[in-house]
């Protein structure tokens, strides 16, 4: 073990090694010097050489540098500067309007390298110190500085001028000659800051280095050109409540200080003029960097035509009329986005056929919960381009929903898609609501809510759910159209509890998950036979039962057979019972039923009538019966109670001749057939009872 710990240390010192071997050897050559002497003050002739000079060496490798000079006498010197990049050359070691020759030496513990050699006359190398600009108006644009050059002991010898602006950060350069003043020939744009800067050298010697800067601002002029106008919707962009959101005016088109905006808007017709100061906005006009909205809405608006003015003029009215609501095809549009840019691709294939209706396309996002006129950037793309960037800061799972328009040559525009992106995806939270829409024996339909845009952290690419202790796992896509969605599941047992549950899923994972409890409902066979046993069984008993009772209180005695077995029937208007029944005024039922239960009842008046055929068969004239029973009822008024006379349908005669019976017993046996015999107890029956 010992050795073949003592085997990896040499091993590793030997890499070491070559690795030390490999960097280890004399530093690479420094760069050629450059020399001046330094004229300040009327003071050019005492000073001592500046060189300076570059080089490209491994920091881990300390090195040191000698700067070595020859003069036209081959008088040599050198002077040490240790790790520093420029040093001095004392005046007495060489002669003004002589030739001098200078290197650099730089060594390290591994060897030493030598720089190229420059040569020059040290009468040449002059550099005079920066002009200084003394001087200047704005219209025309001119300056004009002082330069050391200009002292009696020295000759000017030429002059550069170089100018940008505050909108184009390139400088452009002049050569003038031997001049201490500039007027500015070119195209002067208004209200724009002008930046200048000089540089001079003496009749022999080197160029100065630039002055510093100065600044001019050029008068102002009306603005040009139109705004940029556009509507922030919110989420969705198809909302019909919307601000009106403008960018400001570069410096190119301002030509000066903005002093107010002033816009139009038509209403079905009517037109509502605004004029709106920047110093007094009075709560209507928000401006944010580059960006302004007013404050109101504009809803049932249908165009709007906006200017921005100044001190000198307006701009040109910018036009914008509201996206329609007229159904247009949808467009297929792809994004890309970090925290630093977005990145919007579309088809362009797909309109070939209408390009011709087609003058620009707008590309615009919006973060979702933040205010209208917030969170919210548009960009004008050509209809020949099929892409748009947004460069700015996006925060970490936020959503953005990014929309894709086209703008006719009218100037309207319509809405062709809209998609949500994030710039870093995140794990979701739980799904807010999940509920049982309705329940069956075998299946279930479960409803949800699903998570707001504002609350997602990653764009949701589908729900899951399951049940409780199985593997079935369902995935459901994620509409953003559908805000009650809805989902089955089948093939379930009855009569049994669940418990199911759902979460949200996006490209970083799954979120938590909420579950729900129900309970399925029983088949329904199992349930008719529930209902046949629980309800039509007790209403089939009580029917019977009630059947009994009725036949009990309409079959009285032994022997006894109910009414439609009987050969007669009585004939209810032959009674003289129920005339006396329609003149009482108590319960007609507590009446019949108290002289039904009496031992021996007593009949005031009874008359029956014999009918040869069956009751449940053919019936006799019941009117012409009626018209006999009525006569004879007439000539009983003053009988007694107990009287009882029988009267013969056939014949239609009464046995009764002035008031006295006219028949004999025999026959009045025979003739009660009728109504006692049939449905009143005979004396037998009620001594026996």
């Amino acid at each position: 073990m010992a050795l073949l710990t003592a085997g990896g240390l040499l091993l590793i010192l030997l890499v070491n090694t070559s690795k030390d071997f490999t960097a280890a050897g004399p530093p690479d050559s420094p760069f050629q010097p450059k020399c001046h002497i330094p004229c300040e003050d009327n003071n050019c002739w005492e000073l001592r050489i500046h060189c300076v000079w570059g080089h490209a060496f491994d920091p881990r490798v300390p090195v040191t540098y000698s700067l070595h000079w020859q003069t036209a006498h081959s008088d040599k010197g050198n002077v040490t500067t240790g790790a520093s990049l420029k040093g001095l050359i004392n005046r007495v070691h060489f002669f003004m309007n002589s030739q001098l020759r200078v290197w650099v030496q730089a060594e390290s513990r591994e060897g030493s390298a030598k720089s190229p050699e420059v040569v020059f006359n040290t009468g040449h190398i002059m550099k005079p110190a920066q002009p200084k600009i003394m001087w200047s108006q704005q219209d025309p644009l001119e300056i004009s500085w002082n330069s050391i050059c200009n002292e009696p002991h020295l000759s000017l010898g030429s002059c550069d001028v170089r100018y940008r602006t505050e909108v184009d950060k390139t400088w452009i350069e002049e050569e003038i000659g031997a001049q201490v003043n500039y007027e500015f020939s070119g195209e002067v744009q208004p209200a724009v800051f002008y930046e200048f800067q000089v540089r001079c050298s003496c009749a022999t010697g080197l160029m100065s280095d630039w002055s510093a800067s100065h600044r001019i601002k050029s008068s102002e002029a009306a603005p040009t050109g139109e705004m940029d106008v556009w509507e922030d919707c919110g989420v969705p962009a198809t909302n019909s409540d919307c601000v009106m959101t403008w960018k400001m005016l570069p410096i190119s088109q301002a030509h000066g200080h903005i002093l107010g905006y002033e816009w139009t808007l038509s209403k079905h017709g009517n037109d509502e003029f605004f004029n709106v100061s920047t110093a007094e906005p009075m709560g209507w006009l928000v401006c944010h960097e580059m960006q302004c909205y007013v404050n109101f809405s504009l809803k049932n608006v249908t165009s709007v035509n906006i200017s921005a003015y100044n001190a000198h003029g307006s701009t040109e009215p910018s036009y914008l009329a509201l996206p329609t609501t007229e159904r247009t095809p949808k467009q297929a549009i792809d994004v890309t986005m970090n925290t630093e840019n977005l990145t919007v691709l579309w088809d362009l294939h797909s309109q070939r056929p209408d390009i011709n209706s087609i003058k620009e396309y707008v590309v615009q996002y919006k973060q979702a919960g933040r205010r209208l006129g917030q969170g919210f950037d548009w960009m004008r793309v050509n209809k020949s381009q099929a892409t748009a960037t947004f460069r700015g800061h996006f925060e970490k799972y936020t959503p953005y929903q990014v929309s894709l328009f086209k703008v006719t040559p009218d100037g309207r525009s319509q809405h062709f898609s809209s998609v949500i992106g994030f710039s870093h995806h995140g794990t979701p939270p739980i799904v807010p609501s999940f509920k049982i829409s309705s329940i069956a024996a075998t299946r279930v339909t479960l409803l949800w809510e699903p998570v707001p845009l504002t609350l997602q952290r990653g764009l949701i690419l589908y729900y899951q759910i399951g049940i409780q202790g199985q593997m079935a796992v369902y995935n459901v896509t994620n509409s953003p159209q559908d805000t009650s969605p809805t989902f089955e599941l089948l093939d379930l047992n009855p009569d049994q509890d669940y418990e199911v549950w759902i979460k949200a899923v996006t490209e970083a994972g799954p979120g938590p998950k909420v579950m729900a409890r129900f309970k399925t409902q029983q088949q329904e066979q199992l349930k008719s036979q529930s209902l046949i046993l629980t309800v039509l069984l007790p209403v089939c008993l009580l029917i019977i039962l009630g059947g009994v009772l009725v036949s009990l209180s309409f079959c009285r005695g032994a022997g006894k057979v109910c009414v439609c077995l009987n050969e007669r029937i009585p004939d209810a208007y032959n009674s003289g019972i129920f005339k006396l029944m329609t003149e009482q005024k108590d319960d007609h039922l507590v009446w019949i039923f108290n002289h039904i239960c009496e031992p021996h009842p007593t009949i005031s008046v009874l008359e029956v009538v014999a009918i040869k055929e069956p009751a449940c068969g053919k019936y006799s004239d019941s009117k012409d019966l009626n018209t006999r029973a009525a006569a004879k009822s007439k000539q009983r008024d003053g009988k007694e109670d107990s009287k009882s006379v029988d009267s013969d349908p056939e014949t239609g005669a009464s046995e009764l001749v002035n008031g006295e019976d006219s028949g004999n017993p025999d026959e009045e046996d025979d003739v009660t057939l009728g109504y006692e015999k049939h449905f009143m107890p005979t004396d037998v029956e009620i001594r026996e009872s």
